[in-house]
């Protein structure tokens, strides 16, 4: 679980979220959808969402960058971007209340997965570990969510550990049908002893837990 092979390819994911004024999120969400093209022609973006149950106006979004002097370059680049900066950045920013960013691998035992079809949810779930790092709680963190994995209830999308952010905080993405499938499925799971063993093992190295139901936009490459 240790993110030692992930950094060592040099492959990261940037996670921005973004709070934005409640009075002005329509005009938030037609900004994004009408400029996003200008951003993405400078660099991967793996997925993008709003918030529907567990937060409110908020939109989350991951891109995808080879090191850290491919980052340095992207946000060079958009800094000298006239066209994004002036339609999308100069409005957007007096729509938007807070942001803040985290960066972090995907664990070794995960690849980025993407879900069966499209027009699903996504649940957003993130751990705050105790400290002491993937060495003092990997191993158990792995196995609760493998037998999740292994329930076939939900898809699994991505583990993602933070480098930079609130450390020892663990990112994982699941993708459901619809939020039915989702509940009736865990209803299920927390009956199969297999995943109560594995998540009261897991537990003991918790410090707290938060949950997200997602909702991807039209140009979201995950949706």
């Amino acid at each position: 679980f240790a993110t030692g092979p992930r950094q060592d390819n040099g492959v990261f994911y940037e996670i921005r979220t973004y709070e934005v004024k409640p009075s002005r999120m329509k005009e938030f969400m037609g900004l994004i959808s009408q400029h996003i093209h200008l951003r993405m022609a400078h660099s991967e973006l793996v997925g993008f969402w709003t918030a529907e149950l567990g937060a409110m106006n908020k939109a989350i979004h991951i891109w995808k960058y080879d090191n850290f002097a491919h980052r340095t370059a992207v946000r060079t680049a958009l800094a000298n971007d006239k066209d994004w900066q002036g339609k999308f950045i100069s409005p957007a920013l007096t729509c938007i209340e807070k942001q803040h960013n985290e960066i972090a691998y995907l664990v070794p035992w995960c690849q980025l997965g993407k879900p069966p079809k499209e027009g699903g949810i996504y649940e957003w779930v993130t751990f705050q570990m105790k400290p002491g790092g993937p060495a003092l709680w990997g191993e158990a963190f792995r196995a609760a969510i493998s037998t999740h994995i292994n329930t076939g209830y939900t898809k699994l999308i991505g583990v993602f550990h933070t480098e930079y952010g609130l450390l020892n905080t663990v990112h994982v993405i699941w993708w459901n049908e619809n939020a039915d499938n989702r509940a009736a499925g865990r209803h299920k799971a927390h009956e199969d002893a297999r995943v109560v063993a594995a998540v009261r093992e897991s537990v003991r190295f918790l410090e707290s837990q938060q949950n997200m139901l997602l909702v991807p936009l039209p140009f979201s490459p995950l949706k």
